[in-house]
């Protein structure tokens, strides 16, 4: 084959693609710094979402930030120092709340279970690898001690979303079931609408 024959990219596909690489290098950067503050000085990290790329192989789809901030307070309303918080597989909600200062957060017992192991700077300590394909599999330590759970499975299918239910049903996360709301989020979806008093 000679170079002739040879495919081509045109030249403003070729700069769209070097632009998209640009952008990708300065976000790992930008990741990068953050990353090194956390590991400095992690009370004082202030960062939201907005520093994670969304993966759309990992079935990503970030919250606005209304909705992450809506969900967040609805989270901590009412929360004092003792109340444990757990949000599973929804980043941006935690994202919400790592952009408010930590020493105006009613309880420091907030946790979050995602499977992108990037939020580790976010959350820290607080962080644990989560997979919906295995919904049984929680740390010990963290089974049964949550007073408020936020649960926003990955896939809309009928599997994810029944093994985000088995984990809830069967108590796993919470201390004792209150109340529960969930909004159908796919016509789809068997999900249970229960309201426990």
């Amino acid at each position: 084959m000679d170079s002739d024959d040879e495919l081509q990219l045109s030249a403003s596909t070729l700069a769209a693609l070097q632009e998209f690489q640009r952008e990708e290098k300065a976000r790992k950067e930008e990741f990068e710094k953050l990353s090194a503050k956390a590991e400095e000085d992690f009370d004082n990290v202030n960062a939201g979402i907005d520093a994670f790329q969304e993966d759309w192989n990992l079935s990503q789809f970030w919250y606005d930030d209304k909705t992450a901030n809506l969900l967040a307070d609805e989270l901590l309303d009412g929360a004092n120092e003792s109340t444990r918080i757990i949000i599973v597989s929804a980043p941006s909600v935690y994202g919400a709340l790592s952009k408010r200062a930590k020493e105006t957060w009613p309880t420091k017992e907030i946790y979050l279970l995602e499977y992108d192991d990037r939020f580790k700077v976010l959350a820290k300590d607080k962080f644990h690898h989560y997979d919906f394909a295995r919904p049984l599999d929680l740390p010990k330590e963290l089974a049964g001690s949550f007073d408020r759970i936020l649960i926003d499975p990955p896939f809309l299918s009928e599997d994810c979303q029944t093994k985000g239910k088995l984990k809830y049903r069967f108590g796993h996360w919470l201390l004792e079931v209150r109340k529960v709301t969930r909004f159908r989020i796919s016509s789809s979806s068997q999900l249970l609408y229960l309201q426990y008093g």
